[in-house]
C-alpha cells in the first residue's frame, strides 16, 4: 500500500483515499500546504489527515454483517416439544455458527423428560447439547411444558399416581373420557405442590446463569402456549387464576433471569394492548413472546403487535413463527411478512422453527434483511478527535451514535476509546460513563435518529505536586528509599498509538459487537491513530529509581 508522506501535494482520488484509510471515510483527507498538523501513518499503512484545526474526522461504515449480541438474535428450536425436532440430526459439533445472527438455542421439552422420577432432575438433557452453543458465545433458553399432543404424559405419570387430578382429552375436540392425552388440573393442590418443586429446582439450576437468555412460563396449556383451546377448554376465569398462580411461582424463584409468557394466555386473536393477565405479568417483570405468527394467511398473520407495544420500550419481545413447513404448506408463509413482523413487534428475539439448513437456504434474502433490524444495532456514525494530545491534557471528542435496530439496548452500554501500542497492549482507556447508549431512540429503516455527544477525556493523569507537602517530599528522598511516585498514572509514554472504539460496561470492558471493521477479537474496533506527546508541565516524580 502506498504511503503518502507529509507535504506531498499530488492529487489523490476518493477511491485511493478510502483504500488508504481501510474503509473509513474522512471528512478532511487532502494534504494542504498550510496544514498545521502532520499526518498520522498507521501501522498497516493507512494515513490519517487532520484538518486545519488539527482534528481528524472519521465516518465508519456499517459492515452489514449479522451481529451476535446479548439480549437479541435468532433462537433455534433444538427441541420443539418433540425431542427430535429440530436439532436431533445436527452433528454434536454443529452450533449453527454458519447461520448469521443465531445467538440462542431453545429447549422446549415436556416435564416428564426433566423429572422422570420425583425429585430426580435430568438437567443433562438440556445442558449437554447447550454446551456446544455456549462455547461459541451463544445462550440457552428453556420451556418446560405440561401438555402435548403426541405424548400422554408430558406431565409425569407419577404425579397423577400421587393423586393429582387432570382431564383426558382428544386434541381439537376437548375433554373426552376415551381420549388418549392427559392434561393436569392446573389448580389442583397436588399439581401445584409438585410444580413449585420443579420451578424451584429449575431456578436453583439456571437463575442468574449468564449463559441463559430467558425462561418461559410454559407450564400451562397445550404445548405450554398458555391456552387450552384444543385440550381441556378451560374458562377464561379458571385460566386467569391458574396463570396468575404460575406467574407468582416463577417470579418467586427467578430473581435475575428474564422470564417470558405467551401472548395466548389472553387468547390467540384477542385485539388490544391492555389485558389484566398480561398487565399483571408485565408488572412482575415478565416479558412477552408471541406463539405464533404466520399460522394464517395475511391479513391475519399476527394479532398482538399492539400488545407488544406495551412491552418493547422496556423489555425484549420474543416472536416465534409457525413451524416453517406447516406455514409454507398452508400458504401462510411470507419471508417479507416475517421481516414486517420484526418491525411491527420491535422484536429482539426471532425463532428458527424448522430444520435450520432448509429454513436458511429458502429464506436467506429475508434473513439478511432482518439481521440489519432485529434487536438493536449500535452504529458509530461519526467521530471527531484531535490528532495529537499531551499526556494529562483534557480534550474533547465529538461523536455521533445511532441505533438502527428496532429495539433499545436494554442492558445499556457506554462508549469508550482505547489506545494500544504496537504489541496490542492497552496504554489508555477512556470511558464516557455519563452517556448510556440505552438512550438511543429507534426509528424506521429509512429514518434512524442520531445522537450527538461531546465527551471529555485525557490520556494519563499527571501526578500533581499539590498532593504532597514538605514532609512527604523529603521523606521520599531518604537514602535507601524503596518508594516511587510516578509522574504519570498509569504509565504512559509519548508515541503514536492505535485508537479503538468500543461499547460496554462502565469499567471499559467491551460487551457489544458493533458493525465495524478491524475488530481486535474483544469487540474493540480500530478507527484511527492518536499521537500522544510529552506534557508541557510534567507531573511530580518522587524517588530516584525503580527499586
Amino acid at each position: 500500500m502506498t504511503n503518502i508522506q507529509k507535504g506531498n501535494k499530488r492529487n489523490i482520488s476518493r477511491r485511493t483515499a478510502l483504500q488508504l484509510m481501510g474503509g473509513c471515510a474522512l471528512a478532511s483527507f487532502l494534504p494542504l500546504p498550510a496544514m498545521a498538523t502532520e499526518s498520522l501513518l498507521g501501522s498497516s499503512g493507512e494515513t490519517f489527515y487532520p484538518d486545519q484545526e488539527g482534528k481528524i474526522t472519521v465516518h465508519p461504515g456499517d459492515t452489514g454483517k449479522a451481529l451476535i449480541n446479548p439480549g437479541m438474535g435468532w433462537v433455534f428450536h433444538y427441541n420443539s416439544g418433540r425431542t427430535g425436532n429440530y436439532g436431533y440430526h445436527l452433528e454434536p459439533s454443529d452450533s449453527l455458527d454458519w447461520y448469521p445472527g443465531c445467538s440462542v438455542v431453545y429447549m422446549r421439552i415436556p416435564w416428564a423428560y426433566v423429572e422422570p422420577e420425583e425429585g430426580s432432575y435430568h438437567w443433562n438433557i438440556l445442558d449437554t447439547p447447550a454446551q456446544r452453543f455456549i462455547s461459541q458465545g451463544k445462550k440457552l433458553a428453556i420451556r418446560i411444558n405440561c401438555c402435548e399432543h403426541w405424548i400422554p404424559w408430558a406431565t409425569p405419570k407419577w404425579l397423577m399416581e400421587k393423586g393429582a387430578k387432570g382431564v383426558w382429552f382428544v386434541k381439537g375436540k376437548g375433554p373426552d373420557p376415551d381420549g388418549k392425552l392427559w392434561e393436569p388440573d392446573y389448580l389442583d393442590p397436588v399439581y401445584l405442590d409438585k410444580l413449585e418443586s420443579l420451578i424451584k429446582a429449575l431456578a436453583e439450576h439456571y437463575d442468574g446463569n449468564p449463559d441463559v437468555a430467558f425462561i418461559d412460563i410454559g407450564t400451562f396449556g397445550l404445548w405450554g402456549e398458555g391456552h387450552t383451546l384444543f385440550s381441556s377448554k378451560l374458562s377464561p376465569e379458571v385460566t386467569e387464576e391458574a396463570v396468575r398462580r404460575q406467574i407468582d411461582l416463577y417470579t418467586t424463584y427467578f430473581k435475575t433471569t428474564l422470564l417470558c409468557i405467551s401472548d395466548d394466555v389472553i387468547g390467540p386473536q384477542a385485539p388490544g394492548s391492555s389485558f389484566t393477565l398480561t398487565d399483571y405479568a408485565r408488572s412482575k417483570g415478565v416479558t412477552l413472546r408471541d406463539d405464533s405468527i404466520l399460522v394464517q394467511k395475511a391479513p391475519n398473520s399476527w394479532f398482538h403487535a399492539q400488545l407488544a407495544g406495551m412491552y418493547w420500550p422496556a423489555m425484549p419481545v420474543i416472536v416465534e413463527h409457525e413451524h416453517y413447513g406447516l406455514s409454507r404448506a398452508c400458504g401462510a408463509w411470507s419471508g417479507q411478512g416475517l421481516a414486517d413482523a420484526v418491525e411491527a413487534y420491535h422484536c429482539s428475539y426471532l425463532s428458527i422453527h424448522w430444520w435450520p439448513q432448509e429454513f436458511y437456504e429458502e429464506n436467506r434474502e429475508f434473513i439478511e434483511k432482518i439481521n440489519l433490524r432485529l434487536g438493536y444495532r449500535i452504529q458509530l456514525r461519526e467521530i471527531n478527535y484531535p490528532a495529537k494530545v499531551e499526556i494529562g491534557q483534557h480534550f474533547n471528542v465529538k461523536w455521533t451514535w445511532a441505533n438502527s435496530g428496532v429495539a433499545p439496548l436494554y442492558q445499556g452500554g457506554f462508549p469508550a476509546l482505547t489506545l494500544k501500542d504496537k504489541k496490542g497492549g492497552i496504554v489508555s482507556l477512556m470511558v464516557d460513563s455519563r452517556f448510556n447508549l440505552r438512550e438511543l431512540e429507534t426509528g424506521s429503516s429509512n429514518l434512524v435518529p442520531e445522537k450527538n455527544r461531546i465527551s471529555n477525556f485525557h490520556v494519563g493523569f499527571l501526578n500533581p505536586k499539590e498532593f504532597f507537602n514538605d514532609f512527604t517530599l523529603k521523606m521520599e528522598q531518604r537514602p535507601g528509599s524503596e518508594f516511587y511516585a510516578a509522574p504519570v498514572i498509569p504509565a504512559t509514554k509519548p508515541g503514536v498509538y492505535d485508537l479503538f472504539v468500543s461499547v460496554g460496561r462502565e469499567d471499559g470492558t467491551p460487551v457489544i459487537a458493533l458493525p465495524l471493521k478491524n475488530d481486535d477479537g474483544q469487540h474493540r474496533y480500530k478507527i484511527g491513530k492518536l499521537k500522544v506527546e510529552k506534557p508541557s508541565v510534567p507531573g511530580t516524580e518522587l524517588g530516584n529509581s525503580w527499586i
